[in-house]
């Protein structure tokens, strides 16, 4: 089950989303913001049906 997640990116503090996987339980990865194109390093946990941790910080 994947869900859309909004948040601001850590670099250029625009409001940005990203696709989640919820089906696995604990994910940690970078992919580039899609406003300033830098990578944020997102680390995410979920119950199967929400998000129950997020953070997304510069990989500086």
């Amino acid at each position: 089950m994947e869900t859309e997640y909004a948040f601001a990116c850590p670099y250029c503090w625009q409001p940005i989303t990203m696709l989640l996987d919820l089906s696995v339980p604990r994910q940690k990865y970078v992919e580039d913001c899609e406003v300033c194109c830098r990578p944020i390093l997102i680390a995410y946990e979920s119950d199967g049906e929400d998000v129950t941790s997020f953070d997304a910080q510069t990989t500086t």
